[in-house]
C-alpha cells in the first residue's frame, strides 16, 4: 500500500557538464537516456519511488528551462508539481522551497529527497531500505541519509563515518553519524575502506517535515526565513513570483554543508543495492556491459575491429561510424559535435570539456 502521508522531493536541477556533449545545458544528463536503455535517469528515478508513493506525492525541484522536459518525460505529473528554481543556488535552498510549500499541504509529512540521475541496481533492495528508513525516521527526531558500503577507495564520492548503533530493524542496522568527510586522498580512502566505519554519501536523505523545519530554522535560519514568510503564497498565483524573490535574496549553500554536517542528531542506513553515481563517462563505461574486447558500444550501425577498452555513443541513427585500431578511447558523436579524447585519464577529459563544453 503507498503511504498517504509520504512524499518524494526529486532533484532535478544539475547541468550534467561532465557528460558533455551528450548532455547540454539545454538538455542536462538527467533527461537524456546515457545507459541506451530507452529510459532516461529522471524517468528510471520516478519508476523506483512509484511502486511505494502515489503520483500525487511527488515534486520535482528543476530549473525553470526544463519544466516542460519534465512534463514529457513525466507526464503523469501536473504542472502544479513542478518546483522551478529561477536560479542556481545549490541544494539547501531549493531543499527548503520543497520543504514549507509541503509543510503547507501536508503538515505530516514524511519527505524523501533524491538526486535524479543515480543508477541503481537492485530496486527492489532499494524499496526495503527506504521503507525501512522512512519507518526509523517516522518515530525519531532525526535526520536519515543513506550510506553506500563501499567496494573500493573512491576519491570521487563524498564519506559517512558511522557511529554508536541506534536501531535494528527485522532486516539492517542504523547507525548514528559520527562525522561527515568531503572526497578524500587515495591513500584516505584506502584507510577508510579498511576500517569497515565508512560508507559512501549517497544524497538521499529522510526525515519528517517536523524535523527538517527545525534543523533549517536552526542552522539556516536566513534561508528558513525566506522560504517560510512566503507560505501564505504557496500552491496560489503569486507562488512563482514570491519563490523568485526568494531565490534571488538567497545565499548558495549545499544541505550537506549548511544542516547535515550542523545538526546533532544525523543517522545513516548503509546498504547495497547496485548504486552508482555515474558522475561521469569514466563511471558509465564501468557500469555498461562490455564486448569480448572491453568495448562500450552505443552505436546503431558501427565496424570496429582491433580496438579495446574504448565507449563509443552515437546519437546519429543515419551515420555509420568505423573504429579501427585504437584503444581506451572515449569517442561521443552527436548531431553537432564529435568528442574524441583519452577515457581513462578523467582529468584530462574533465580539462578537455571544461574547454570547449557548453
Amino acid at each position: 500500500m503507498k503511504a498517504k502521508h509520504t512524499y518524494c522531493v526529486i532533484m532535478a536541477g544539475g547541468i550534467g557538464s561532465r557528460f558533455w556533449p551528450l548532455s547540454r545545458v539545454e538538455k542536462p544528463k538527467q533527461f537524456i537516456d546515457a545507459l541506451g536503455i530507452g529510459k532516461t535517469f529522471i524517468q528510471l528515478t520516478y519508476e523506483r519511488f512509484s511502486s511505494f508513493i502515489p503520483d500525487a506525492n511527488f515534486l520535482v525541484l528543476t530549473g525553470t528551462a526544463y519544466k516542460d522536459l519534465v512534463l514529457e518525460q513525466l507526464p503523469m505529473l501536473k504542472a502544479s508539481q513542478i518546483l522551478c528554481e529561477p536560479m542556481r543556488r545549490n541544494t539547501a535552498p531549493c531543499i527548503a522551497y520543497a520543504t514549507y510549500k509541503l509543510r503547507s499541504i501536508d503538515p505530516e509529512a514524511m519527505m524523501i529527497v533524491s538526486p535524479s540521475d543515480q543508477y541503481i541496481g537492485d530496486n527492489e533492495t532499494f524499496a526495503s531500505v527506504i521503507n525501512d528508513s522512512l519507518t526509523f525516521a517516522s518515530q525519531h527526531d532525526t535526520l536519515m541519509t543513506i550510506g553506500i558500503t563501499p567496494n573500493y577507495p573512491a576519491t570521487g564520492y563524498g564519506y559517512i563515518q558511522m557511529g554508536d548503533k541506534k536501531s535494528q530493524t527485522s532486516r539492517r542496522d542504523i547507525f548514528k553519524v559520527a562525522a561527515f568527510t568531503e572526497k578524500p586522498e587515495l591513500e584516505k580512502a584506502k584507510d577508510f575502506l579498511k576500517s569497515g566505519d565508512f560508507v559512501w554519501n549517497s544524497g538521499m536523505f529522510i526525515w519528517n517535515i517536523k524535523t527538517i523545519c527545525k534543523n533549517l530554522t536552526q542552522h539556516l535560519p536566513d534561508i528558513a526565513q525566506l522560504f517560510d514568510t512566503i507560505s501564505a503564497s504557496y500552491n496560489t498565483l503569486e507562488e512563482q513570483e514570491a519563490v523568485n524573490c526568494a531565490f534571488e535574496a538567497s545565499r548558495s549553500i549545499s544541505i550537506d554543508y549548511g544542516v547535515m554536517e550542523q545538526a546533532t542528531d544525523v543517522s545513516v542506513c548503509p546498504a547495497e543495492f547496485g548504486w552508482n553515481d555515474l558522475g561521469s563517462w569514466g563511471a558509465l563505461y564501468n557500469q555498461l556491459d562490455k564486448d569480448p574486447n572491453g568495448n562500450v558500444i552505443a552505436v546503431k550501425d558501427i565496424l570496429i575491429s582491433d580496438s579495446h577498452d574504448s565507449l563509443i555513443k552515437s546519437t546519429n541513427t543515419d551515420k555509420r561510424l568505423i573504429v579501427d585500431g585504437v584503444d581506451d578511447l572515449l569517442i561521443v558523436d552527436t548531431e553537432d559535435i564529435l568528442l574524441i579524447c583519452p577515457r581513462k585519464d578523467e582529468n584530462r577529459v574533465k580539462e578537455v570539456i571544461s574547454k570547449a563544453g557548453k
